[in-house]
């Protein structure tokens, strides 16, 4: 059975109370108890000790003297009111003398059976009936009465438990009341945390939920400074990521279905026409020559999934090296001599030094210069020149190909790095472009953590900037002794 956070919480509460009630009633009150029996014994003993002092010896002395008596017997009755307490005057042998209820004196001497001037426990006081003297449980204290070192007798105050009992629970009460005002301000302060702590819990986990459903259009927008605030600010963003996310999955599956199904219906059409006769058999050559570039443009969207697909940096290993970016530049622009030649496009190539050597993937940056030169060509005008540059800054090799062709439109800047986006299929000189090349080189260059940037104006050209490290000079005279 699950139970909610907030029954949790309740139910912690609740037994917190009970508790405190159980201590307050059991503990408490019994250790009230002792100390009021302590206390009130305490008095009975001082006043017991006074009363030996100052009466009891003389009556001990002048035992046939009435007027001595009745005196005594007088202050007796006094102080029985005064401590609302019977006091008794006990003989050694356990003979009741005197008895503060008996105003006119005990007619005869009444013996307390099993007498011991010797308490259970070694204590002055006890509880119960004294020596069977009694039928309600009592408080008795005993205190000898001592004249020249020896003990003539014994003082016995006794006090009904229920009276000690009604001075407990009066005290007690004080306790139960402070009890309900500090479980008040719990109770407060247990709101306050549960409007603090356990509602924000309450809304994420909310959150959580519909998140987890797919439901990425609820988001949690807490207004907080704190721990909490911060992790609904963090699963917000989580939340507009994996909307995000997505949103350019559905894109990414749209796309592919629209590049894989063109070239598809082509081959598949082109294929059945010549099966079926439509196309004679001296034209089928021709027919074939499209349908291979067709199968050659599917395999070239195939590889360039695969590539995106192998960027991803937990899994990716970079095989880094120190080479010669200039060196890497001249071979890929070589090999493009012939693209260039039909359409008398030139390659200006620009190097701050004859050599500049960098630390990254050999083979991955040879693919992203291949890929930055080719859509150059493809979107430069006949009779326009490409520019290649290296550039020295601090620590960084800057490479830079710059075209004169139609250049990008200013809205679609932001979106040329998204994978098999075109900003005009029906201007493009080569149908044969997947919209991946791009892609892939932003993947590239930042599996390096370098950047790439790009500018662009309509109908001037385009310039795509990238970074790499710069070797160190240890670097570079150990790959130069490796090349000699």
């Amino acid at each position: 059975m699950r139970i909610s956070l907030n029954i949790k919480y309740l139910i912690v509460f609740l037994l917190f109370g009970l508790c405190c009630f159980l201590c307050i009633s059991g503990v408490t009150s019994h250790l009230m108890m002792e100390n009021a029996i302590s206390a009130k014994a305490s008095t009975f003993y001082q006043e017991g000790i006074y009363l030996s002092d100052q009466y009891m010896v003389r009556y001990f002395e002048k035992q046939e003297d009435l007027q001595t008596r009745s005196a005594i017997q007088s202050h007796l009755t006094s102080l029985d009111t005064y401590l609302n307490a019977r006091i008794w005057l006990i003989s050694r042998d356990g003979e009741l003398i005197l008895d503060s209820r008996s105003p006119g004196g005990l007619q005869e001497h009444q013996t307390i059976p099993d007498f011991n001037s010797v308490l259970p426990g070694g204590r002055y006081y006890m509880t119960g009936d004294f020596f069977g003297m009694f039928q309600e449980e009592m408080l008795s204290v005993l205190i000898p009465v001592s004249h020249n070192y020896h003990v003539r007798g014994y003082i016995a105050i006794h006090t009904p438990m229920t009276v000690i009992v009604r001075e407990k629970e009066g005290y007690l009460i004080s306790f139960y009341i402070t009890m309900i005002l500090l479980l008040g301000l719990a109770f407060l302060f247990a709101a306050s945390i549960w409007l603090m702590v356990f509602l924000p819990i309450f809304r994420i986990r909310r959150g959580a939920g519909e998140y987890a459903l797919g439901n990425y259009s609820a988001p949690i927008h807490m207004k907080r400074e704190d721990e909490l605030g911060f992790l609904a600010d963090t699963m917000d963003f989580m939340a507009e990521s994996l909307k995000d996310h997505e949103e350019d999955q559905r894109k990414l599956i749209s796309n592919i279905s629209h590049d894989f199904r063109s070239p598809l219906t082509s081959i598949k059409g082109y294929i059945e026409a010549m099966l079926d006769g439509t196309i004679p058999t001296e034209m089928q050559e021709k027919y074939l020559g499209i349908v291979l570039r067709e199968t050659e443009r599917l395999t070239k969207l195939t590889s360039g999934l695969l590539t995106l697909n192998s960027m991803d940096p937990k899994q990716n290993r970079l095989c880094r090296t120190c080479f010669d970016i200039n060196t890497v530049i001249k071979n890929t622009a070589a090999t493009f001599e012939g693209t260039c030649t039909s359409r008398n496009i030139s390659i200006e190539l620009l190097f701050t030094d004859w050599e500049s050597y960098v630390y990254a993937d050999m083979g991955k940056i040879q693919q992203v210069l291949y890929n930055l030169i080719d859509n150059a060509i493809k979107f430069s005008q006949p009779d326009s020149t490409i520019t290649v540059e290296t550039t020295l800054k601090y620590e960084k090799i800057f490479v830079s190909v710059r075209d004169t062709g139609i250049g990008i439109p200013k809205d679609s800047l932001k979106k040329i790095w998204e994978r098999f986006y075109k900003t005009d299929a029906s201007r493009g000189k080569d149908k044969k472009g997947t919209g991946l090349g791009l892609a892939i080189v932003k993947e590239i260059i930042q599996l390096h953590d370098e950047n790439i940037n790009v500018i662009s104006t309509e109908g001037v050209g385009t310039e795509f900037i990238f970074s790499l490290r710069r070797a160190e000079d240890e670097q570079q005279r150990a790959a130069a002794g490796h090349d000699a």
